[in-house]
């Protein structure tokens, strides 16, 4: 629902979104752990792209790159000690791997230019801002357990 109601939402940039519910996949994580985390963060790509009419365009197959990434980044981050690594951290990390896995995926195939390199400071930024708020408002609803229970 999130990602559908982000469509919606105005962007300075194509592919430039704050990743809502990369809240709920940080909460799975955390809750559940990765299989799971996993499962939510692909059915929402799955789910998203049928609900949006998108489903085998190119947007759907950037986002599908971003949440792989994202899911191989997380997976790793798994394993690290929650005391040093916590939920802003690990989104961050993970915001970086969805920007790296979609420029990745729209030079190989959509851009085929190395100009397209030039736009990694502002996704970077994006993946920044964004990742930090989504990491602190998952925190914010674990620390609340407020967030989804056990």
């Amino acid at each position: 629902m999130l990602s559908v109601a982000e469509a919606a939402l105005p962007s300075p940039l194509p592919g430039v979104k704050p990743g809502l519910a990369n809240i709920v996949v940080l909460i799975v994580l955390w809750r559940h752990g990765w299989r799971d985390a996993a499962w939510v963060a692909l059915l929402r790509v799955f789910a998203s792209s049928l609900l949006l009419g998108q489903l085998l365009a190119p947007g759907f197959f950037l986002s599908l790159a971003g949440s792989l990434s994202s899911l191989l980044v997380l997976a790793l981050a798994a394993r690290l000690p929650r005391r040093v690594f916590g939920p802003v951290s690990v989104s961050l990390l993970a915001a970086y791997a969805h920007i790296a896995g979609q420029l990745v995926l729209a030079r190989l195939w959509l851009v085929p230019h190395d100009g397209l390199w030039h736009l990694a400071p502002v996704f970077g930024l994006a993946a920044l801002i964004f990742g930090c708020v989504n990491g602190l408002v998952a925190a914010r609803l674990l620390q609340s357990g407020s967030a989804i229970a056990p």
